[in-house]
């Protein structure tokens, strides 16, 4: 059993506080706006938020412990390997997340399921020793975009 999966039923308690105020700064400098994924979605703490706006969350996990806690559609899978249609998505959010991934491959896959003109925006972790790939990747893939200091992590958001 993974780390996640062990907590999977404390894990709102442990991080739903952290993950909102994470949202909220998302919600608030990114133009969130149709279909939306969230890649890495544990508990489905995005979907709970956005479902009480009226908006559509498709999340995805790769612990079903994890995704069995959350509401709305849960697919299971990782980020590497999107189980999606290419340009599907015009919203593609990550929250802290993708330090767990392959970033390149991670990456990529978010750009090949969002839409021409989809918003990109993810947080990672800060103190992640893959952050600078990370960045480096993001504007690789994305182009240039805002750069948030949160705290505990890093958000990139792409409009």
């Amino acid at each position: 059993m993974g780390y996640y999966s062990g907590i999977a039923e404390g894990y709102d308690q442990l991080h739903e506080e952290e993950q909102l105020k994470k949202i909220k700064i998302l919600e608030k400098e990114a133009d969130i706006k149709g279909l939306i994924l969230d890649v890495g979605a544990g508990t489905c703490i995005v979907a709970k938020y956005f479902h009480k706006k009226g908006k559509q969350v498709i999340s995805l996990d790769p612990s079903q412990k994890l995704l069995d806690q959350g509401e709305g559609a849960a697919i299971l899978g990782k980020a590497e390997k999107l189980p999606f249609k290419d340009e599907t998505f015009d919203t593609v959010l990550s929250v802290t997340a993708l330090h767990h991934c392959n970033i390149e491959k991670a990456l990529k896959e978010i750009k090949r399921v969002a839409k021409q003109k989809a918003t990109i925006a993810i947080s990672f972790l800060k103190k992640s020793s893959k952050l600078k790939e990370f960045e480096k990747m993001f504007k690789k893939v994305f182009g240039e975009g805002k750069r948030i200091d949160e705290g505990k992590d890093i958000i990139h958001v792409k409009n």
